[in-house]
């Protein structure tokens, strides 16, 4: 079995110190040792953000691409080589701001992919302003007599737009975090594990004691992750008591399996055939 040094980058993590992603960091190299996944069958994909620096911190391959661009990427590299275990991770802002359109559609065209968003309710990387997440009435950089928004559900909208795995950790909590990861990785179909990362330079309201008085896990109470229904009951608690812990799981057709030009296998294995570009242009002449 393969050891979670194995997957430690040569570039140090640089959060401020006590960031919840370095728990996030920490839980994704102790699932892929887990399930003894070389580092050169593994590809990281982020956007922007402080969160999206992981991929330099992991020892994999990566891509560290434009705001809110990492699902279209993750899911391209996917198509080309479904061999390759793809995850893309991000922020809040990354991922429900700017990409929420790509956050839909990934979900419901169900790819084989994993999506780890470290969602510490604020804009980290920009000094602190208000994100799609941040709660109602939260003083920030941006909105200083506090936020007039209702905040975006992750949970929710991953459950209602086809997400066939839909999780949520909390960084403070990381065997758990890493078996969410891992089941995450090993399902076949798109996965979202949405984890409570705490920013301890920004984010005041949202921190380590705030969660630790109000999660619990959702395993504790025999949740069923097969009940569609329960599952989205339990994504609207919010207040004196959060769940953490697998909400869904359903298996279905996953977009590679339907897409009738993966049939012969992965894209870059595909013999390259010669076209005849003059009589392709004919076609539209």
């Amino acid at each position: 079995m393969a050891q979670v040094k194995e997957y430690q980058g040569l570039v140090k993590p640089d959060w401020c110190p006590g960031c919840g992603d370095f728990g996030v960091l920490n839980a994704l190299q102790r699932a892929l040792a887990d399930l003894d996944i070389a580092p050169h069958n593994v590809l990281v994909v982020s956007g922007i953000g402080c969160s999206s620096n992981l991929p330099g911190f992991i020892r994999a391959y990566g891509f560290h691409g434009l705001h809110g661009r990492s699902l279209p990427v993750a899911a391209g590299a996917k198509l080309a080589n479904h061999e390759l275990t793809v995850i893309a991770a991000g922020g809040d802002g990354d991922g429900y701001g700017i990409g929420a359109g790509h956050f839909i559609h990934t979900c419901r065209r169900n790819f084989n992919m994993t999506y780890i968003v470290m969602d510490n309710q604020i804009y980290g990387l920009t000094t602190g302003q208000a994100s799609p997440t941040t709660e109602k009435d939260i003083r920030t950089k941006s909105t200083p007599e506090g936020t007039i928004e209702i905040p975006l559900n992750p949970v929710a909208l991953a459950l209602t737009c086809g997400a066939t795995y839909v999780a949520r950790g909390f960084s403070g909590e990381n065997l758990q975090l890493a078996n969410l990861m891992k089941g995450a990785i090993e399902h076949k179909g798109f996965a979202l594990v949405d984890v409570f990362s705490p920013c301890v330079t920004y984010n005041k309201h949202n921190t380590y004691p705030w969660f630790k008085e109000r999660i619990y896990k959702l395993e504790d109470e025999k949740h069923d992750p097969a009940n569609f229904q329960a599952a989205m009951e339990r994504a609207f608690e919010w207040g004196n008591r959060i769940p953490i812990g697998l909400f869904f799981k359903v298996e279905r057709p996953t977009y590679e399996d339907e897409e009738p030009a993966l049939r012969s296998g992965p894209l870059v294995r595909q013999p390259l055939r010669r076209t005849n570009l003059a009589a392709v242009m004919e076609e539209f002449l």
